[in-house]
């Protein structure tokens, strides 16, 4: 009983990925997703409370499955090991690599960043940044450490800041153009190489 109710949340999962991925959440429909599953309404409700706990979850997924391919690449590359702000650009060229071999959970995070202004939107950031075991967090509390950054500025500060700069990214960058692979990672070098040295000559 356990595999086959494993076996229909995989069915479920990949449904839903397959419509949240092409439709933006209003337009995403319930009943597509049960019928593409092959599953039954009650199915559905021992899995998940409603569509928006589906959504959360898929986007959670996906931002997890993105951290575990940076981070796997990331202790492949052995030259950026202490400097923050190359891993940080490095990992803008995975996250491209991981947009290519991933593209429903690309397209997936395309169409959250066009949810702006909306509920859902708001629900979803405040749900993917309130991880305590954020990976972002954790590469900069290493970085405060191995002494990436000014001596003169709180740690607290630091960590507030690039956090939230990061989080915040897809709401500068949220033009059509700008969700294209090659503009994400040239304003993502940009965005780092103000972090690192400011708008200052």
């Amino acid at each position: 009983m356990k595999e086959s109710s494993f076996e229909k949340k995989e069915e479920l999962l990949q449904a839903a990925l397959d419509e949240f991925s092409m439709k933006k959440y209003e337009e995403a429909s319930l009943n597509n997703i049960i019928k593409k599953a092959r599953i039954s309404k009650g199915t559905f409700y021992y899995h998940f409370k409603d569509k928006q706990d589906l959504y959360i979850y898929l986007l959670e997924s996906s931002v997890k499955t993105k951290w575990e391919f940076i981070n796997t690449h990331l202790k492949e590359s052995v030259e950026v090991k202490n400097n923050i702000f190359e891993k940080f650009k490095l990992q803008a060229r995975i996250g491209a690599e991981f947009a290519v071999t991933h593209p429903k959970f690309h397209n997936l995070s395309k169409l959250l960043s066009k949810e702006k202004g909306n509920e859902i939107y708001e629900i979803a950031k405040r749900k993917l940044s309130g991880d305590s075991s954020n990976p972002l967090k954790k590469m900069i509390e290493s970085a405060i450490e191995d002494g990436n950054f000014r001596d003169d500025i709180p740690n607290d500060f630091i960590l507030k800041i690039i956090s939230y700069m990061f989080s915040n990214f897809d709401e500068i960058f949220s033009d059509e153009e700008d969700l294209e692979i090659s503009n994400i990672l040239k304003n993502l070098d940009y965005y780092v190489d103000f972090i690192k040295n400011g708008l200052g000559k």
